[in-house]
């Protein structure tokens, strides 16, 4: 009886471990920075950095003329395109994570004004068509 007791213990102990955090197969963005605040419009460029994960690491590698990471000016709804390059080697299936950085060259001025606040939208797609989580970035001011 004391050895069943045993076993059960011990049972009970295996099926209780913690599983590791998996990462979704839907990649992830986080903003980490943006800066500087505000750019003289056609001299300056802003850099945004991102934390990214990626469970199938799929994010990223896509043939050469394609584009798979968009910041989108919210101001008037245009997007800069951006090619995220191969993460994983080999196309190996594995879980990803690190980070991006994005330069945004020779922003302008929309409107009639001295100067704008833009934000930006910036998503990005795996390989398979996933969409990531769509990060928002606090203002920019684009002085002329």
């Amino acid at each position: 009886m004391r050895g069943l007791f045993i076993i059960i213990v011990f049972s009970s102990l295996f099926s209780c471990s913690k599983d590791e955090d998996q990462l979704s197969e839907v990649p992830s963005l986080e903003l980490i920075s943006i800066g500087p605040n505000s750019v003289v419009q056609f001299e300056d460029s802003v850099v945004i950095r991102l934390a990214y994960e990626d469970g199938d690491g799929d994010l990223g590698g896509f043939p050469a003329d394609s584009v798979n990471l968009f910041v989108v000016d919210n101001r008037n709804g245009v997007p800069f395109e951006f090619r995220i390059q191969e993460l994983v080697p080999g196309g190996a299936e594995v879980p990803i994570k690190g980070t991006l950085s994005i330069t945004l060259q020779n922003l302008f001025l929309t409107g009639n004004g001295s100067q704008e606040n833009a934000t930006f939208n910036i998503y990005a797609y795996d390989r398979a068509g996933n969409k990531s989580n769509v990060v928002k970035t606090p203002g920019v001011t684009v002085l002329e």
